[in-house]
């Protein structure tokens, strides 16, 4: 069975929601699951369950917290919970892992220890976004808020080889988000980054303008760090504050009380479409292994699905077609 080395002290709710998700993953067979941190936080948590068999612990002295400066913080804590899971990817004793922690410092770790994929400049974070045709991927959303044509273009064929095999998507469409749909549109990255994708091997269907993402027509959708970060807490936002503006309105009166409980079986697949924690967490996709970036807030459900998540990548050999993007 694949071993999964899963952070943790990483998150708002660790160690509690962590070991959680790390119990129903390991009782759902996903993976082997090993939990790093201070053993004896861990264990106390473990306890609240019945035994359940493939979770071991490896001891980590050390927590990088959410707001320390992630390189430095890597570099100086050696024996912290996310430094020690990385080595563990690095020495081959696990097949990925999974933080809810510091996303800089994840990052860090993944590159300065675990090391970039022969040929990859830059790495770039996926996420599947909800839209009306089902979740389609998103990248980068944060790893790189400055980037090159070049980079975008490998961004692209790292996001195409992650839809065909984890998502079944066969030549899966690719677009560039941008301003507006015309080729000349768009600042000096996306008309450069346009030119290499049209060029490319790629099934590049054009521009994307903002507008349409939600329509889902596209199945990868390219665009910088900084774009696709402001894109991601945008829609958090707005799901929430629509969540919050939706129960005030159903429940103004009794009439519309009565009718919000017919509506309810709705409204909870609705939820769960729109849930962050329904689609685990995002690859860190141009690393050599596998580093799963979950949501600092992360749950156990979650968790969980990071945990599934990571068993895919490393199932599918997605880090072994990545290696091959410059043979294309």
């Amino acid at each position: 069975m694949v071993k999964i080395a899963l952070d943790a002290m990483g998150g708002d709710h660790a160690p509690i929601e962590i070991v959680k998700g790390a119990v129903e993953a390991a009782k759902k067979k996903y993976a082997e699951i090993v939990l790093v941190g201070i053993e004896d936080q861990i264990k106390e948590e473990l306890a609240k369950y019945p035994v359940v068999e493939g979770i071991s612990i490896k001891h980590a002295s050390e927590v990088i917290d959410m707001d320390e400066a992630p390189v430095t913080a890597v570099r100086k804590k050696k024996d912290s919970s996310m430094v020690v899971a990385a080595r563990l990817v690095k020495e081959e004793q696990v097949q990925g892992m999974v933080s809810a922690g510091s996303t800089g410092a994840q990052m860090a770790a993944s590159v300065l220890i675990i090391g970039r994929i022969k040929g990859i400049s830059r790495p770039a974070i996926a996420t599947l976004f909800p839209t009306l045709n089902g979740p389609k991927l998103l990248l980068d959303i944060g790893s790189n808020t400055d980037s090159k044509p070049e980079n975008l273009l490998q961004f692209a064929h790292m996001g195409s080889l992650y839809a065909e095999k984890l998502l079944g998507q066969n030549k899966p469409k690719v677009g560039l988000i941008n301003i507006g749909a015309e080729k000349t549109k768009g600042n000096q990255l996306t008309i450069a980054t346009y030119e290499l994708l049209e060029q490319s091997s790629l099934n590049f269907v054009g521009n994307l303008a903002p507008r349409y993402i939600p329509d889902g027509n596209v199945d990868v959708m390219v665009c910088d760090g900084f774009v696709g970060n402001c894109l991601v807490k945008f829609a958090e936002g707005l799901a929430s504050g629509f969540g919050v503006l939706l129960k005030r309105e159903l429940t103004k009166n009794l009439v519309r009380k009565i009718g919000a409980l017919t509506l309810a079986p709705g409204l909870r697949d609705f939820k769960n479409q729109v849930d962050y924690s329904e689609y685990g967490g995002a690859p860190l996709l141009g690393i050599n292994g596998v580093s799963i970036i979950c949501h600092g807030s992360s749950n156990s459900v979650a968790i969980c699905n990071a945990i599934k998540v990571a068993v895919q990548s490393y199932e599918s050999k997605l880090v072994e077609a990545i290696q091959g993007i410059n043979d294309v």
